[in-house]
């Protein structure tokens, strides 16, 4: 005769360990995390757009066409307090959270379960760590160390051409750029998902198409601006107002006045 086994309070149930099922209303971690998705497309996200489909690829137009745009960005008003609120915070507090997450969640790709949704959480997470960085670091150089470009904007494409001729320096613009642009297009679409603006299996499949040819977009466009600072002469660079610093000749146009 099969005996009767009562069930178990919740008291006496095991959970798992790992980062528990957010539902609403339920203390304070599903208000941060919902703030950590919104903060990465807004402003996040629409900085990104902003940042390389159109001040960075105005450096396809040639040097005078990127100072210009640089120029107009210094000469908005506040634009120091406006970069602090909508840019630098915003992504301190959605890398910093992200690393957060990361820490306390659990992806199995080398494990037994080496799903598809494992190896995209594991991309999203190490593109977001790559990018985190690879944003700080480009702030840093070009936006407060050296010569202040919103002062001299004419000393911005050089400037960032001496960023370009170092080797490393170089190849993590790359690798930033490229995982900055998945960053957000897988974000967005984790976004939608997780917001109810895709609902259903096959619009998500369609919006996952849509971001991904957006990944591709805003990777190609970075890559082709960044060339336009390779291919093009080297450009002066201020070293203060009134003086400027003129960088050596390229070696092939030294050999041809000879």
């Amino acid at each position: 005769m099969a005996s009767y086994n009562p069930p178990l309070s919740p008291s006496s149930q095991k959970v798992e360990g790992g980062v528990p099922a957010l539902r609403a209303g339920q203390g304070s971690e599903f208000f941060w995390r919902r703030l950590h998705s919104l903060t990465g497309i807004i402003p996040i996200g629409a900085f990104l757009i902003e940042h390389i489909l159109v001040s960075n690829s105005t450096a396809m137009n040639g040097p005078e066409a990127y100072a210009n745009t640089v120029r107009f960005l210094g000469s908005l008003p506040l634009v120091l307090a406006l970069e602090t609120c909508f840019i630098w915070l915003p992504i301190a507090f959605h890398g910093l959270y992200g690393f957060y997450i990361w820490y306390r969640g659990d992806s199995n790709v080398g494990g037994a379960y080496p799903w598809t949704g494992n190896w995209m959480y594991t991309l999203q997470r190490w593109t977001g760590a790559i990018a985190f960085f690879y944003i700080g670091w480009h702030v840093w150089h070009l936006r407060f160390a050296g010569i202040d470009l919103h002062a001299h904007p004419a000393a911005s494409f050089g400037k960032v051409q001496g960023e370009l001729v170092v080797v490393w320096q170089l190849v993590f613009y790359i690798v930033g750029l490229v995982a900055a642009s998945w960053h957000f297009s897988y974000g967005l679409w984790l976004f939608c998902a997780k917001w109810g603006i895709t609902v259903g299996e096959r619009a998500r499949n369609r919006f996952l198409a849509v971001c991904l040819l957006l990944f591709l977009l805003v990777t190609g466009v970075g890559v082709a601006s960044l060339r336009s600072f390779l291919v093009t002469p080297r450009q002066p660079v201020e070293e203060s107002a009134g003086q400027l610093r003129t960088a050596p000749a390229p070696a092939a146009a030294i050999t041809a006045k000879h």
